[in-house]
């Protein structure tokens, strides 16, 4: 039997990355965010995942749901703009990666859980003065 499975749309795909990300931000589980939008938590793996396509209607509900706007889902889209010349959507990776990934680590994300309980603006800034130079103290030792 032939490999007959359709692949995900790339932006598919993206949308669900970024509706991923955003729920385990807010420490939601798939299920809590299913029973938010009426359907299963099933669904909400296959949007996750890439593999249901979410539309428009739903996309405005699970950013209201999320706390976000619509536009998030699309940030950093491939071949959006700023792709490659050749219009396939194929650029290097972008630049906020590393925000994608340092957040879908377990330390990104207990970090940044812990950052926004802080109210007072002057402890979030101390603490991220404190981080810069302990990243600074780092790459001293590494010279």
């Amino acid at each position: 039997m032939a490999e007959n499975k359709k692949k995900p749309n790339p932006i598919d795909v993206h949308v669900g990355s970024r509706v991923r990300l955003r729920r385990t931000m807010l420490g939601m589980s798939q299920e809590k965010l299913g029973e938010s939008l009426g359907i299963t938590f099933q669904q909400v793996q296959k949007y996750e995942k890439g593999s249901n396509r979410i539309g428009a209607s739903r996309l405005q509900r699970i950013s209201e749901v999320l706390s976000v706007p619509v536009a998030f889902f699309f940030e950093d889209v491939p071949g959006g703009s700023e792709s490659s010349s050749d219009g396939s959507g194929m650029e290097e990776t972008s630049g906020s990666d590393y925000v994608v990934d340092f957040l879908s680590s377990s330390e990104g994300l207990q970090l940044n859980r812990a950052f926004v309980r802080i109210n007072d603006p002057k402890v979030r800034r101390r603490i991220i003065d404190l981080v810069r130079s302990l990243a600074e103290m780092a790459e001293a030792d590494r010279s």
